[in-house]
């Protein structure tokens, strides 16, 4: 049996911290969440973007959604901590949006 690929991931809220995770998996969410994410303000909460990610999602590597929300969880705190993506710490609920690193 062939192991997958593995990518490293970070996340924001534990700087320093690196996961591996299953890299065609994570190219997938990556792209569903840059092409559902709007680029401004006031950007989506997560119950829309889980939902939002789902159209863009192979169903081979999530059938029917399965744990597609904790990848989508994964990829975006992954993505903040690279500068793609941004929360709006002023709304409540909070909510995400994509944007340029250094932005």
């Amino acid at each position: 049996m062939i192991k997958p690929q593995m990518t490293e991931v970070e996340n924001i809220n534990t700087p320093g911290r690196v996961a591996r995770v299953n890299t065609e998996k994570y190219e997938a969410m990556r792209s569903a969440l840059l092409q559902a994410l709007p680029p401004d303000k006031p950007g989506l909460t997560q119950a829309e973007m889980i939902r939002a990610v789902e159209p863009y999602l192979p169903e081979a590597l999530w059938p029917g959604g399965e744990k597609s929300g904790w990848w989508a969880k994964t990829v975006q705190l992954d993505l903040e901590a690279k500068g793609l993506m941004k929360r709006d710490t002023g709304s409540r609920p909070l909510r995400w949006y994509r944007c340029s690193p250094g932005d």
